[in-house]
């Protein structure tokens, strides 16, 4: 069978193991279920054309392998008469329809021709036909992959069937590498610059294969499998943006934001995961040096937590946090120990499996070598269609963006120092610098007692600034700590609290 045959010829050893592993899947649902009982949900993309020639080589194995029982010689199946569900849109590309059709009759498919919404249009199907198991060409990082196995029983509220996903743990790379190895047909929007199809009213070329032609003035595009990072594969697509960086935000400490996006604050939390900070063994350095980082460029640090090495308790205080900040900065429990258990807890925070993230194995390989390969490197185990990969030409090993938690593989300040600039270098990475902090700090003899109503009149008086008091020692001098993000209030606020005492009863002094 020439897909067979394609892919042992290759020499791309992650290709032929991706598609062991997808055929095995395929010859197991076939094994499980009579062929009258299983269908293919065929869209006429890139994904499903992968999975159409995947379910031909499957069937030719599997009827090979049932042939040689019976003592009969297997002939060269070409074709796959499975019973293919197309949903005929009016938004699809006319390209689309026409491979789809064109697919349909070069290979044998039983098309089923659906015109509703794909809940109503399989409800019908299932009521008079058989079928109890559906291929499915999801892939992790599709919106409705989260969840899902390679054998996953539809949802709570749709007709019962099992979803089949033999391409789950492929990746964009691997799509169009299956695809260029087996010469296979594709839709030719793809040699136009679309890399995820979607309707007529959402779907764009990608802007990353753009390529001018000077001569003419006119955008032509590269062909989809030319993208260098999968991760983007979506860029095409119509996107909502969200305007939470747009909201007013409360802070624990009293102190309103109010006024332009500029002007306000973002709101961002820490967690440290290692038990031997909570032994006392280390000090929590990266921490306070974060905290400074973020309070230079405008952010309020609302929350800072040291968890033990337990994936409930990484779990539990990334759920609690990444609902309530901007952003989540997680440090420690990153690698290969067994203590290492951050990127479990914040799958687990978000519900979510862990899974293979082949980009992520092959950064890991360039670093360590042959020590952690293949399918058994636990390390490139990431939380499945939330995660994203920060690259950057200074980082030997790319940071890991989950949502709005990102995971730092920082050990001490100097590591922390050159991921934190790459970080504010990366587009893709929100860290908006805002209107800067600005603080002034003041000294004094006199005691709390002298001093705590005035202050807390100060507070009610000025509740944009932060008005904060702490001492170096309890016999030292007291300091009284004015924060926010209008000078001329500020030092209004600072002025006032001097003037309710005698002169000299306050001097300057430097916080860093």
């Amino acid at each position: 069978m020439e897909i067979d045959r394609a892919i042992k010829e290759s020499s791309d050893r992650r290709l032929q193991t991706k598609y062991n592993n997808a055929v095995y899947v395929i010859q197991r649902a076939f094994a499980l279920y009579e062929f009258e009982q299983v269908a293919f949900s065929f869209n006429g993309g890139k994904d499903s054309t992968v999975l159409l020639h995947l379910l031909r080589a499957g069937y030719y194995l599997h009827k090979e392998k049932t042939n040689y029982s019976n003592g009969n010689q297997p002939d060269c199946m070409l074709k796959c008469p499975i019973q293919t569900i197309y949903f005929e849109s009016p938004c699809a590309f006319p390209e689309i329809n026409s491979f789809t059709y064109e697919t349909a009759a070069a290979y044998g498919l039983q098309l089923e021709i659906m015109r509703s919404d794909f809940k109503s249009g399989l409800e019908s199907l299932l009521k008079e036909k058989p079928i109890k198991a559906i291929f499915l060409g999801t892939r992790i990082g599709d919106p409705n992959a989260v969840g899902q196995e390679q054998f996953s029983p539809s949802s709570t509220g749709w007709p019962p069937f099992m979803r089949v996903n033999p391409i789950l743990d492929w990746s964009y790379r691997d799509v169009w590498a299956f695809i260029l190895t087996c010469k296979v047909k594709y839709c030719s929007l793809y040699d136009q610059g679309y890399t995820s199809i979607g309707s007529i009213y959402d779907t764009v070329p990608n802007a990353l294969l753009s390529s001018a032609d000077s001569s003419s003035m006119k955008e032509n595009f590269k062909p989809a499998y030319m993208l260098s990072d999968g991760r983007l594969e979506r860029a095409g697509r119509a996107k909502k943006i969200s305007s939470k960086c747009e909201s007013t935000h409360v802070l624990s400490n009293g102190m309103i934001n109010t006024g332009a996006h500029r002007s306000s604050s973002l709101t961002a939390s820490i967690i440290a995961v290692g038990d031997e900070i909570l032994f006392g063994t280390a000090e929590n350095q990266i921490g306070a040096t974060l905290c400074k980082k973020l309070y230079a460029i405008g952010w309020q640090v609302t929350h800072i937590a040291v968890v033990q090495n337990d994936v409930d308790s990484v779990a539990e205080e990334v759920e609690l946090r990444k609902s309530r900040d901007d952003m989540v900065f997680l440090f420690g429990g990153l690698g290969p120990l067994h203590s290492d258990v951050s990127v479990a807890g914040v799958a687990k925070a978000f519900g979510v499996h862990l899974a293979p993230d082949e980009e992520f194995e092959e950064s890991l390989r360039h670093l360590i070598g042959d020590h952690c390969t293949g399918d058994h490197n636990e390390m490139a185990l990431l939380p499945e269609g939330i995660t994203e990969l920060l690259h950057h030409e200074t980082l030997p090993v790319p940071l890991i963006k989950c949502r709005n938690v990102i995971i730092l593989a920082a050990t001490n300040v100097s590591e922390l120092e050159m991921q934190w600039e790459c970080l504010l270098e990366l587009p893709s990475v929100p860290l908006v610098r805002m209107a800067p902090f600005i603080s002034k700090h003041l000294s004094t003899t006199l005691s709390d007692i002298e001093t705590a109503q005035v202050i807390s009149k100060l507070c009610i008086d000025f509740p944009d600034i932060y008005i904060g008091c702490h001492r170096k020692s309890r016999a030292g001098p007291l300091i009284i700590s004015f924060v926010g993000k209008d000078k001329t209030r500020v030092e209004l606020a600072a002025e006032k609290l001097s003037r309710r005492f005698h002169a000299g009863a306050f001097c300057g002094v430097s916080c860093g």
